[in-house]
């Protein structure tokens, strides 16, 4: 690829160069650009970037005039031991733009070996300072030292180098400043922050939503691949470009669209190949076209160089083989993104994904976001920037629906679906193999635009499923994010997505979980997923789950009320004001339900009044829509649903019809955006959905205001660290570490221990176990062995009669159906007989694991987990034990770290939840100690991330307490790098 290999691969980088320092990052503007370790091999490129700094900049960098490198700075600015000493460089089109350098220190200020402090110091170059650059490099700089053992850095800036210092202040680490001999000192903190987290996630939200704003709104777009043929794919995109735009101009005025410089509207031949309005350019390419090749009133030009003019965004519709030329033109043009519509990458295996990456390296290296490969492509209805860089033959009318989709075919309907309905699109992106700009990136947008009320996704696959939780969640507090999730289930992953290995196998339940816990309303349908984000665009949410239904027919009245209870609403019944209804029936039974304060929405029923001609016999059959003949509604009907609608929306209450038969009533509703569903259970899904996102929506106020992860006594996380550690380090003792300079006594090989990527987990013994959660205020039940009935017998006088005689071995835990376990041992007598059944019955007392416990009082037996999901974070997990859990899947799941709030949802919202509060006259069990123990074990897990599994089963929960009679940890090694690191692109 030219240029982009040798920044990416460094010439001569030996064997110890840290390619996992490595990182794409997208900058403040939207623009992308590469960071990576200086090596001996950029001398030169080290040169060529100090001379475009000012001598400003360099004074402040030196604190004298320092025009130009000696030969010695040279090499000391391009070798380093990657330990003591490291610089990082930020790369664009193989050039520096900005570059940042540390090195260790003792107490003292002198270079060192083994000290935790370093001095830091950067340059950017002045046409790129105000970009993020510096505040990129300082996150990056920051990770690497910490995993070099650095824990805080220092720093000297002149007083009037304000950038710099706000810079290092902006930052959110812990810092101390101090003023001698005329220059700021300051020290800071590398551990990460809540400040430092929050702004590290704010710069992310500003540069992902900018990026893909500069996508959407291009001065000047060019199409790469027409063709003289019009079935082309490239002719069809820019005829579609075309067209957008002229839809655009006459929906916005002169402020868009499509027309030439001259009164007559004829193009102006002064614009050199180039067609818009205003500011709006298309240009069209084609490598062979002949000198004054025309298409579509368009000039076309060989090459994206020969463009007279700047171009932000590229379509390309060239073959597979002919698009890395393209980018390279487009890369050196300074295109900011592309879009390619061309196929035959990652969809078609192993090859065409190494292509996709390499596109993705290279466009990225010029400064460019991708759309696609193999992506339907982008629309935008803003009539002061329309834009249809994509497949559909007609811009969208506008309107308030984000919509992104990961399939073309699913964007075609998605598409024909908002047409049908008669609803508008904001923005629209079909992004084929999401090898860049992903769901996320739109999420970031969709956040900032006004334009965009209810967001619509079909997702079939995450490429970072933690950071979209992070980024819905905070979306969904404002806007409503309605999802179609498709390839539901593990293996049917869509060969051309880029995932990593970690969301691969990403589990359905655990998706829910996500969904739930970030305010996603997840539906099964297209057609779902337009019924209910109309709704949700259309009318206020609903304060509760109470729902008044009013209409003309009995029947569908029943049906729409047994819908109701279905879906957990708590309807009312149903009030029919028989089929000879008129308009003003319906205006004073919609008022009374609407004027109820037991009320929180109302469904409308109607079918066509009796006498219409829907409901006369024609030649032995009923009257179809197509009769002419036939009236489907009743317009007073509909005035009066109209007027009852404004005066819902006044309430602050849904109202929503469920109709038969009445085919034209829906478009008389529109106007007044009442939803109208032909078969109730359509109407009360969507409703159902809406009241649960609006519960959502409540609980998230509340919890800013009351929600908290509690103090929990008895925690000791030091002796904890110790434990993991010391059972990690000796996992791998066996195997020798390879030669690092970190390698430098106990922490040092702890900290290797701990961060092996790849690890396989550990079990700990039950004793480690026991004392793990025991750390953590987790009292297991204890246990002794029972190998032979006289151990048995020792062991049942010192725990205290009644125990418990169970088997422990791995085949036969928590299966008492077996007959593996015996209880209510109140004496040696039993003891000894239970254990000489066990032994007969299980083959065996040594194989069958057999251990004496202490009898736990009765109560309700229940499961605890925690699991640590590589793609998605730690994830708890309740339900009751038994066929409850295991054989119906009632379990719930909540995200950690879980508040208080978090953790008494989770205990009710499993199905068979009654059990824990006196179902059918029983004494209710002590849920606060259960919810204390999910908040221990969330703890846990969000303290180390190093656990990767907690499961207590079972947790019997006693009127007053509970005991914990079984437990299982397994622990792994970390990743080198977590969702707590710097900024970066995905490279899959």
């Amino acid at each position: 690829m030219g240029p982009k290999q040798s920044a990416q691969h460094p010439e001569h980088a030996g064997p110890d160069y840290p390619q996992h320092w490595e990182a794409d990052v997208l900058l403040r503007d939207g623009g992308t650009a590469l960071i990576r370790p200086i090596t001996p091999a950029d001398a030169d490129r080290l040169v060529e970037f100090y001379e475009q700094v000012s001598d400003q900049s360099k004074y402040f960098r030196f604190f004298a005039p320092y025009p130009r490198l000696s030969d010695r700075d040279v090499r000391r600015f391009t070798h380093h031991d990657f330990v003591n000493r490291v610089g990082l460089a930020v790369v664009i089109r193989d050039r520096f733009i900005a570059t940042v350098r540390y090195d260790r220190i003792d107490a003292d200020g002198r270079p060192s070996e083994t000290g935790t402090d370093a001095e830091v110091a950067f340059l950017v170059q002045d046409a790129h300072q105000g970009r993020g650059v510096a505040s990129a490099l300082l996150e990056h700089i920051a990770a690497v030292a910490q995993e070099r053992g650095i824990r805080r850095f220092q720093a000297e800036v002149l007083p009037e180098n304000r950038k710099m210092v706000k810079v290092f202040t902006d930052a959110g680490y812990t810092q101390r400043r101090s003023f001698a001999d005329g220059v700021v000192h300051l020290e800071f903190d590398l551990e990460p922050t809540a400040a430092s987290l929050a702004v590290m996630r704010a710069r992310e939200h500003r540069a992902e939503a900018r990026s893909v704003q500069r996508l959407l709104t291009p001065r000047s777009v060019a199409v790469l691949g027409v063709s003289r043929n019009p079935q082309t794919v490239g002719r069809a995109l820019l005829r579609d470009l075309l067209a957008g735009f002229e839809a655009g101009g006459q929906a916005g005025g002169q402020a868009g669209g499509l027309a030439g410089g001259r009164a007559d509207g004829q193009p102006d031949q002064e614009q050199e190949g180039r067609t818009g309005r205003g500011d709006r350019q298309v240009y069209a390419v084609n490598r062979n076209a002949p000198p004054g090749t025309e298409l579509d009133g368009v000039p076309v030009h060989r090459s994206v160089l020969e463009i007279p003019g700047p171009v932000d965004l590229a379509v390309i519709a060239v073959p597979a083989a002919a698009v890395p030329a393209a980018v390279a033109e487009c890369g050196a043009h300074g295109v900011q993104g592309l879009v390619v519509v061309t196929a035959g990458y990652a969809e078609t295996g192993a090859e065409g994904r190494d292509r996709q990456r390499a596109l993705v390296r290279q466009a990225r290296a010029a400064g460019m976001r991708v759309i696609g490969p193999n992506a339907f492509g982008l629309i935008n209805t803003d009539a002061g920037r329309p834009l249809n860089a994509s497949l559909a033959p007609a811009l969208p009318r506008r309107g308030g629906f984000g919509i992104f989709c990961q399939s073309g075919a699913i964007g075609v309907a998605l598409l024909e679906a908002a047409h049908r309905r008669g609803l508008g699109v904001s923005s629209f992106a079909s992004v084929g193999n999401r090898s860049d700009v992903s769901g996320n990136d739109f999420l970031q947008y969709w956040a900032e635009d006004p334009a965009t009320e209810v967001v619509l996704l079909y997702l079939e696959s995450f490429g970072n499923p933690r950071k979209f939780t992070r980024i819905a969640r905070r979306l969904a507090v404002a806007k409503p994010i309605v999802v179609v999730k498709g390839a539901r289930h593990t293996g049917s992953l869509p060969p051309g997505h880029a995932v990593p290995p970690t969301a691969t196998g990403l589990r359905d339940a655990t998706v829910d979980a996500l969904f739930q816990q970030a305010g996603v309303t997840r539906v099964e349908t297209i057609t779902e997923l337009y019924d209910t984000g109309e709704l949700l665009a259309l009318q206020p949410l609903p304060a509760g789950d109470r729902v008044a239904v009013v209409g003309n027919s009995d029947s569908l009245g029943l049906l729409t009320h047994d819908a109701c209870l279905s879906a957990g609403l708590r309807p009312r019944t149903p009030v029919d004001l028989t089929t000879a209804a008129t308009g003003e029936n319906f205006r004073i039974a919609l008022d009374v339900a609407l004027d109820d304060p037991a009320v929180d929405a109302v469904i409308a029923v109607a079918i066509p009044p009796i006498g219409t001609s829907a409901h006369a016999f024609m030649g032995g059959r009923l009257a179809g829509p197509d009769d002419p003949e036939m009236g489907s509604d009743d317009p007073e009907i509909a005035a009066a649903l109209l007027e009852a609608g404004a005066r819902a929306r006044k309430l602050g209450k849904p109202l929503l019809l469920a109709h038969l038969a009445l085919t034209d009533l829906p478009s008389r509703l529109r106007p007044g955006g009442i939803p109208a569903y032909p078969a109730p259970e359509r109407a009360v899904h969507a409703l159902a959905h809406a009241v649960h996102y609006a519960q959502w929506r409540r609980l998230m106020a509340e919890a800013e205001e009351t929600a908290r992860v509690p103090e929990l006594d008895r925690i000791d996380e030091g002796a904890a660290r110790a434990l993991v550690e010391a059972a990690l380090s000796t996992r791998t003792a066996a195997r020798p570490s390879p030669p690092t300079t970190l390698d430098r006594g106990a922490t040092r090989r702890s900290f290797f221990a701990r961060t092996q990527p790849g690890g396989a987990r550990i079990t700990l013994p039950d004793g480690d176990a026991a004392a793990l959660l025991a750390h953590y205020g987790i009292d297991v039940s204890p246990t002794l062995p029972a190998p032979d009935e006289k151990t048995a017998v020792r062991a049942a006088a010192t725990l205290g009669y009644p125990v418990a005689l169970k088997a422990t071995a791995p085949h036969l835990r928590h299966r008492p159906d077996l007959g593996s376990v015996r209880l209510d041992l109140t004496g040696e007598p039993g003891l000894r007989r239970a254990h000489r059944e066990l032994d007969a019955l299980l083959g065996g007392a040594a194989q069958a694991g057999l251990v004496v416990q202490r009898l736990a009082p009765r109560g309700v037996d229940t499961v605890i987990g925690a699991t640590v999901d590589p793609a998605v974070g730690a994830i708890l997990s309740f339900g009751l034990a038994g066929a409850p859990a295991e054989l119906l899947g009632d379990v719930a799941h909540r995200l950690v770290p879980a508040t208080d709030q978090d953790v008494a949802g989770l205990i009710r919202e499993v199905r068979a939840s009654p059990l824990l509060f006196g179902w059918r006259g029983a004494e209710a069990v002590d849920t606060g100690a259960l919810e204390e123990l999910l908040l221990r074990v969330s703890r846990l897990v969000d303290d180390f991330p190093e656990v990767a599994s907690v499961d207590l089963e079972p947790v019997v929960v006693a009127p007053h307490g509970l005991a914990i009679l079984g437990a299982r940890v397994r622990i792994a090694p970390l990743p080198v790098r977590s969702d707590l690191g710097p900024r970066a692109m995905s490279t899959l």
